[in-house]
């Protein structure tokens, strides 16, 4: 009976394991990335990333985290279990932003001091091209079907959407002043750009063909809160396309989009300066990075709520999650 009761005590350790994920936040300012369990929520390490870590995700198979360390001019690449630093890729100068291909292979790096999307081969760590696009490149998306690459330029003000099987600029689309993050829905049919200066979050309708149109834009107004602090940054939906999740800049909210009517519905507080999002991988929690207050919001995604706060490193900016 006890070898009993030990085998099903370990098989329930194991099972309350499982569905734990490490959560992987960058400190901009404290030049570290922060490591917390997605069950506990508890920091479980901090450790050096370089000198401004900013832009941060994971490779498919969870193994590998690349961080844009962007006062050194390149991009860290590190174990994602052991922290340890294994490599850098030659990003070009101020990597801010970057998106990986869903195979793992080429990561796409939006380079803002030099108006260039960086493609850098991460099994030779070498650099594939360097694409002009519009001044001050820095959000950066990739389409469900891998064909294009999204850039938004925060000077110019444009969506560049890019071809990846010859890195030509094939559309041009203008959104509002300052576009700071691009998110496809899942079924790719659509494209969110956020316009932080704008104050808008820019709807743009995808055709079969993958020619974009600018179709609608979504504003935000909350009571007692000046307009110029209502600055979307971070997008995110869900899978379903039911939500969409905006963080809302020095405002310190979330904002709650119907995914089908793109009407705002609920306003979510959170920590000050909120920047970045990631859901973790079933989707039941989206992390929020908040810069100003040092610290995570833990958001209940069914419930729209914000359940815990989490104080992480100096200036907590981009956040991923470790897939299963």
């Amino acid at each position: 009976m006890k070898r009993l009761i030990a085998t099903c005590l370990t098989f329930s350790c194991l099972a309350t394991g499982a569905f734990a994920n490490k959560v992987y936040v960058s400190n901009e300012k404290g030049n570290t990335v922060t490591v917390l369990d997605s069950d506990s929520w508890e920091v479980l390490t901090e450790f050096p990333a370089g000198n401004r870590p900013r832009g941060i995700t994971i490779s498919p198979d969870g193994k590998l985290l690349y961080v844009c360390a962007s006062d050194d001019d390149m991009v860290r690449v590190f174990d994602a279990e052991s922290y340890e630093e294994l490599y850098t890729l030659p990003s070009g100068p101020d990597p801010e932003l970057f998106v990986l291909h869903p195979s793992g292979n080429p990561l796409y790096v939006a380079n803002e001091d030099d108006n260039l999307v960086t493609v850098i081969d991460t099994e030779t760590h070498t650099v594939r091209a360097g694409i002009p696009v519009g001044v001050e490149p820095e959000g950066m998306a990739i389409s469900p079907d891998a064909k294009f690459v999204i850039n938004t330029s925060e000077t110019t003000n444009m969506a560049h959407f890019i071809d990846t099987s010859d890195y030509k600029i094939k559309h041009n689309i203008l959104v509002d002043q300052r576009p700071r993050y691009a998110q496809y829905s899942h079924d790719g049919k659509i494209l969110y750009v956020s316009a932080e200066i704008g104050g808008t979050v820019s709807i743009i309708d995808i055709a079969e063909d993958g020619t974009p149109t600018l179709s609608d834009k979504i504003s935000f107004e909350v009571p007692g809160v000046q307009p110029e602090w209502l600055q979307p940054v971070g997008v995110r939906t869900t899978s379903d396309g039911k939500w969409i999740f905006v963080a809302l800049g020095p405002s310190n909210r979330v904002a709650v989009i119907d995914g089908q009517s793109h009407e705002v519905v609920k306003y979510i507080m959170t920590g000050q300066r909120v920047w970045q999002l990631a859901f973790t991988p079933d989707e039941k929690f989206l992390i929020t990075t908040n810069g100003n207050s040092n610290d995570v919001t833990i958001i209940d995604v069914e419930a729209q709520k914000a359940i815990k706060s989490v104080q992480v490193g100096q200036q907590p900016w981009g956040v991923v999650v470790a897939p299963d």
